[in-house]
């Protein structure tokens, strides 16, 4: 994995726990997630040619608006590795995921 990649999923990982201290890290379907109170929260990965947030789909849709910028389907962010998601965006997402369960 390249070092941009891996520095902008470093940072998005530090963002999920400031939004939601008390998940646990863990392995689902093969990727880095979160889980909260035994659930999975959200999962968060690298592919050839950006990185993807998995925040779900009920987050995704809430926040059209603020996600216009990105590539964006069902329950999936896209993004550059070189422009990470900001962490007010990364919060909004795992607070809206949180309520949503």
């Amino acid at each position: 994995m390249s070092a941009d990649k891996r520095a902008a999923l470093e940072k998005l990982r530090k963002d999920i726990l400031a939004a939601a201290p008390g998940a646990e890290e863990c392995i689902s379907y093969q990727m880095p997630a979160f889980r909260l109170d035994g659930k999975v929260l959200v999962w968060f990965g690298a592919a050839s040619k950006h990185c993807a947030f998995f925040p779900g789909s009920t987050a995704v849709e809430r926040h059209a608006k603020d996600l216009a910028r990105y590539d964006t389907s069902k329950g999936t962010v896209r993004f550059p590795a070189a422009t990470p998601l900001p962490a007010t965006l990364v919060r909004k997402l795992v607070k809206t995921r949180i309520a949503s369960r």
